[in-house]
């Protein structure tokens, strides 16, 4: 149930970033009446910049082709994908947490928070 809560939140902020609303919110703090994001979603948010601006990234394996072994996402050729590091608050390190973006530039998103156990498409606009 966190899941699917966590995988709404994420998706609702995704609409809301596409008008720039959520961009507004993050540099400029709350307003009244409104809610602060939690520090995944600003985390998920920072990747999506980065990667819209083609960095520069915190972690030398950001940007390096995702291999799809899993082959839970759609049969691509090699070269197709690639991922990022979503920052886990209060891990040290990298974490499981990433976004995979597919064709360059980037034309699909997928956002996993596992490891690539499992992946949400997501509109990375």
């Amino acid at each position: 149930m966190k899941k699917i809560l966590f995988v709404l939140i994420v998706l609702f902020g995704f609409y809301q970033f596409q008008d720039g609303i959520l961009d507004t919110v993050v540099n400029q703090g709350p307003t009244s009446g409104s809610s602060t994001l939690s520090a995944q979603e600003q985390a998920l948010q920072k990747t999506l910049r980065l990667i819209q601006q083609g960095g520069p990234f915190p972690y030398d394996r950001d940007g390096i082709t995702f291999q799809n072994r899993e082959r839970l996402l759609p049969n691509k050729p090699m070269g197709y994908y690639r991922e990022y590091t979503v920052d886990t608050p209060g891990l040290s390190h990298r974490g499981p947490r990433r976004v995979v973006t597919g064709g360059h530039p980037p034309e699909v998103y997928y956002y996993t928070e596992d490891h690539y156990k499992s992946f949400v498409r997501i509109d990375g606009r």
